[in-house]
């Protein structure tokens, strides 16, 4: 099913609102598979015939969509975890030099108890998403409570992270082999955000 999702959000012909419907899905499917991946703990449950063993998560979730894209991650994401906390990074990309540019930050507490969900639908050269570990590595996040959540990455991308933050799990959708020579994804899907909100 993901294929098929990818394939849909790909095509320069898929509308607006195929294109929300498949990423939305899409998105769905991610939030899912994050889920699974979540530490447990085992517990003790009554149902109303007997004593059973059961498992909870052993963490609180921490929501962290970077602007504008990342706010797409959000229903989903808030559909399977309603009670995690909810911060937003605003960074933007310079379109000559493709290097970060933040502009907003807004971070409830994080604690100890918090598994954070750092929520980039496009990771091209990695820029971005390094800006925000970064600075969650200045609040003293360590690397291996964090997940990067994206629907593409370019190999690149991933490598350049992976340098820096070796322990950081990442879990996207697809992986694509290049970048152009404006730094976006090749074949990519074009702008997420554009495409999903329409402009």
């Amino acid at each position: 099913m993901k294929d098929t999702l990818l394939t849909t959000l790909r095509d320069k012909k898929t509308d607006l609102s195929a294109f929300r419907q498949a990423a939305n899905n899409l998105c769905s499917i991610l939030a899912s598979e994050v889920a699974s991946s979540l530490e447990e703990d085992p517990i003790s449950v009554e149902t109303p015939f007997a004593k059973t063993s059961g498992k909870r998560l052993s963490h609180s979730i921490y929501l962290l969509p970077i602007m504008r894209a990342g706010t797409i991650f959000l229903p989903p994401f808030l559909h399977l975890f309603p009670s995690a906390k909810v911060g937003f990074f605003g960074i933007r990309r310079d379109e000559k030099t493709a290097d970060p540019k933040p502009y907003y930050e807004n971070l409830p507490k994080i604690d100890s108890r918090d598994e954070i969900l750092l929520l980039d639908p496009m990771i091209a050269t990695g820029g971005t998403a390094l800006w925000a570990l970064d600075r969650l590595a200045a609040l003293s996040v360590p690397e291996t409570r964090i997940r990067l959540v994206g629907v593409i990455a370019s190999v690149e991308g991933i490598q350049r992270i992976k340098v820096k933050y070796p322990h950081l799990k990442i879990i996207v959708a697809a992986e694509d082999p290049q970048l152009d020579a404006k730094k976006f994804i090749n074949p990519g899907l074009g702008d997420f955000g554009d495409r999903y909100f329409g402009n």
